[in-house]
């Protein structure tokens, strides 16, 4: 197989080892691509948030295929890649579990703010006799999952041994799904102890979490989000923990990654990881393994494996 593949900066080597093992060639894309690249450009590889507009779409005039190496496609301009013939392609499913694991565990550690409480241990705080500050107990609490798609449900799943109630808005409700549904992120909020954001980002859910949301969640309300830190209003986040408007908050994603808010770092009862929810070998190789089967394919003139439809 040989073409030229732009890629986005800063992929993994997970999935550049194996896109050079394939024949291509691989050039990184760092602003505009030159006349050189543009013509020969076949392909591009990107994040999910990676900037792929309209107007870079229509600067590769033989591009055949964006392929997300990601399960979210929001930096994408899907509907104007199909009107070019462009295939748009990402990796649903592989990622699913992980990042669901990767939610419950900072359900849990918000609640009990365990790296506030490792810190007294750490600290010598608990040796010279001072007592760790109490949490919030996770069982039989009310959640609410914003977004029950595919790792919105596994999330749920995983709550269900915690003997609470689950609850969820999406943008409509879930066929067969078990769970009590409310049909506004703010009535869903109302009704829970603790909102986790599994919603996909984009236009249609940017500052889906507002103040508005924030204050319904209340004073002892946790919000956990794993899905795009653009689904929040970061602003509005950071004054209710602040003003203790809310408990915590266990964040995977930030509105202007990889930089977080001082206020953020500097909150003892927030939990942050710098978007990990993928991480683990055995998903990011599975995720490069789709990406490149993706890419294969479509460059052959075969359907793609996984299309965004």
């Amino acid at each position: 197989m040989t073409g030229l593949v732009l890629l986005a900066p800063g992929l993994p080597d997970s999935l550049l080892t194996p896109l050079r093992a394939s024949g291509l060639t691989l050039q990184t894309l760092d602003g505009a691509p030159a006349l050189e690249q543009a013509e020969a450009a076949c392909a591009y590889v990107v994040f999910g948030g990676s900037p792929a507009s309209a107007a870079l779409i229509d600067s590769l005039p033989n591009l055949k295929i964006i392929a997300v190496h990601g399960v979210g496609y929001d930096g994408v301009d899907v509907e104007h890649a199909r009107s070019r013939g462009v295939v748009v392609t990402n990796t649903p499913d592989v990622l699913t579990e992980d990042v669901a694991d990767l939610a419950l565990a900072l359900t849990l550690n918000t609640l009990r703010a365990l790296p506030m409480v490792e810190h007294h241990l750490r600290s010598g705080r608990w040796a010279a006799g001072e007592r760790a500050p109490l949490t919030r107990r996770a069982s039989a609490r009310r959640y609410g999952v914003l977004g029950l798609g595919r790792i919105g449900a596994a999330i749920a799943r995983r709550l269900e041994p915690l003997g609470g109630s689950i609850a969820y808005h999406s943008r409509r409700p879930v066929a067969g799904a078990p769970y009590a549904y409310y049909d506004s992120a703010r009535s869903l909020a109302e009704a829970v102890d603790v909102l986790i954001i599994a919603t996909p980002g984009g236009p249609a859910t940017d500052k889906l979490v507002d103040a508005e949301v924030l204050a319904a969640l209340g004073p002892d309300g946790v919000l956990i989000n794993i899905a795009r830190g653009g689904v929040v209003d970061e602003g509005a986040l950071i004054a209710a923990l602040t003003e203790n408007r809310l408990f915590g908050a266990g964040l995977d994603v930030f509105a202007h990654e990889p930089r977080v808010p001082q206020a953020l770092l500097d909150h003892p009862r927030c939990v942050l990881t710098p978007h990990v929810g993928s991480a683990t070998l055995e998903t990011r190789a599975a995720m490069a393994g789709l990406v490149v089967e993706n890419l294969l394919a479509v460059l052959s003139g075969q359907p793609a494996v996984t299309p965004v439809v």
